[in-house]
């Protein structure tokens, strides 16, 4: 599977293109993975992209990931970027390389969503380009 990218998606993102799409935008999480496979393919990449609302699982699928030898993961881990010290020790757990993404910058919004645990242990972060945060991450990865 070292051509396999893991898309892993966090709480709301299930909502996304209904869920103030002034900030988020009006792209759905399927628009975005139609894009991604796109691209996946154009770099030789397969994405194996996920969305849940609980935060065991994106655990389960960061282990998952780096078991299968994954090339990167992609991980916009909605606010428990800024709450989750398990998906921290996850990153830190795996040597697969985590790039955490985000379609807003989480630095020009409220106070609470200036610290990321997530990217204190991720290996960069891509931030503020909508989609294309997605995208660029993907990019990215390609090149690890």
């Amino acid at each position: 599977m070292a051509d396999t990218v893991f898309v892993l998606n966090g709480p709301n993102l299930n909502l996304l293109g209904l869920r103030e799409p002034e900030i988020y935008g009006h792209d759905t999480l399927d628009d975005i993975a139609g894009r991604l496979e796109d691209q996946a393919r154009t770099l030789g990449l397969v994405i194996d992209m996920r969305q849940s609302n609980h935060e065991g699982h994106l655990v389960d699928w960061l282990h998952e990931a780096n078991a299968a030898g994954a090339r990167a993961v992609l991980l916009n881990a909605g606010a428990f970027t800024h709450t989750s010290l398990a998906l921290y020790d996850a990153i830190k757990a795996i040597t697969v390389p985590v790039i955490e993404v985000h379609l807003s910058n989480p630095h020009r919004r409220e106070e609470f969503r200036h610290r990321s645990f997530v990217g204190q242990a991720a290996k960069g972060t891509i931030a503020g380009f909508g989609a294309l945060s997605y995208a660029l991450a993907l990019d990215a990865a390609a090149k690890l």
